[in-house]
């Protein structure tokens, strides 16, 4: 499965997170640490969620880039 994945700056860091998967969120020094540490913390969210009987969301999210021109 392939979920979307939101990285964004924090003021000393970076941080990223799943819409597909509420409360599934992770923070690293790079944007590469940041995504290696949210495939990990998508893999350990959806065995919670199993193991508690949870279902498992289907990824739904899109992301895309929307260029405009400033004012």
């Amino acid at each position: 499965m392939k979920y979307a994945v939101v990285l964004e700056k924090a003021a000393n860091n970076w941080c990223a997170y799943v819409p597909d998967l509420p409360g599934c969120v992770s923070t690293g020094q790079t944007p590469q640490d940041t995504r290696r540490l949210i495939e990990e913390a998508i893999e350990f969210h959806i065995e919670g969620l199993r193991l508690h009987g949870e279902p498992v969301p289907e990824p739904s999210a899109i992301v895309d880039n929307v260029e405009v021109r400033a004012a």
